[in-house]
């Protein structure tokens, strides 16, 4: 299918510019968007909790159902969900991506940063 999959902050000020720099990147009209608030600080402590499997569970559907290409975990400018500095996000970002290739080492998976304005920067 024509999918890739975004973990990405429910923040309503990073959906637009992540979905539209995924579908350049991975080629794909359609962007599945698993939110939460801060998920990078959620998947960095690589823990088996509620709020990880719950998005293990939402990405499996993406993966099986809509043959996701690839995936994008993101982390932003000013989160409410996650009030850390950017280095701090960073280091967070890159656990997480780290966790998620342990879970699914055929899935292309990519780390994105926004920053004050917004514009979306390939970090991993």
């Amino acid at each position: 299918m024509d999918f890739c999959t975004v973990i990405n902050c429910m923040d309503g000020r990073v959906q637009l510019p992540v979905i539209k720099y995924l579908q350049t990147y991975f080629k794909v009209p359609f962007v599945d968007s698993i939110t939460e608030p801060g998920p990078i600080a959620i998947l960095a402590k690589a823990e088996t909790n509620l709020l990880t499997q719950n998005i293990l569970t939402r990405l499996n559907v993406s993966i099986e159902k809509h043959e996701s290409v690839g995936l994008a975990v993101t982390a932003h400018y000013d989160c409410a969900g996650n009030p850390v500095s950017k280095d701090a996000q960073i280091k967070q970002l890159q656990a997480s991506i780290s966790f998620l290739k342990k879970q699914y080492p055929q899935l292309n998976i990519i780390g994105l940063w926004l920053d004050s304005e917004f514009k979306v920067h390939h970090i991993f």
